[in-house]
């Protein structure tokens, strides 16, 4: 899964099924169990002093917040095919950058959204730092990015293929 500037983002198909399964559960059977919870524990009396009452409301908003994250997400998503192999980053594709230009110093990641993010690859995301700073930027060619104690950092882009995972 990858993100666009259009804040269109790109799923596999079986990306996309996952997540719609994941809404589906979260907006129904979920629903459910957590109003089921959040029911029992008003029973028992005095809300202020109820531990599980507020455990529950809390599970329900975290719950509530993740149906709308994912709603947003599948109404923007495009299933499709890995971005072309042209050899420029983009979104949906692995890339491997060194560091100061040195290539014993490299990193390989999967520039895509955080909800697609995989163990058996790192994950950046096109909004962070590095991945605005590589995005569009061709093999070959040096990106400039932000580091988190403000100082300025330059990697090379050392390969940009579309992922396959």
């Amino acid at each position: 899964m990858t993100q666009t500037s259009e804040s269109v983002t790109w799923l596999t198909q079986e990306a996309y099924d996952q997540l719609k399964a994941e809404l589906e559960y979260l907006s129904g059977p979920a629903r459910v169990e957590i109003a089921k919870k959040i029911e029992a524990a008003r029973e028992e009396g005095d809300l202020r002093e109820n531990g599980g009452y507020h455990a529950a409301k809390e599970e329900q908003g975290k719950q509530e917040l993740r149906v709308r994250q994912l709603t947003q997400l599948l109404e923007k998503a495009k299933v499709g095919e890995a971005p072309a192999d042209t050899g420029v980053v983009a979104p949906g594709m692995v890339v491997t950058i060194a560091f100061d230009g040195d290539p014993d110093d490299s990193l390989t990641f999967l520039l895509a959204s955080r909800e697609y993010a995989s163990t058996e690859i790192e994950t950046y995301s096109p909004q962070s730092p590095l991945g605005a700073g590589v995005n569009g930027k061709k093999v070959g060619e040096d990106a400039d990015y932000e580091l988190p104690n403000g100082k300025s950092a330059t990697v090379r882009i050392l390969d940009a293929k579309p992922y396959h995972g």
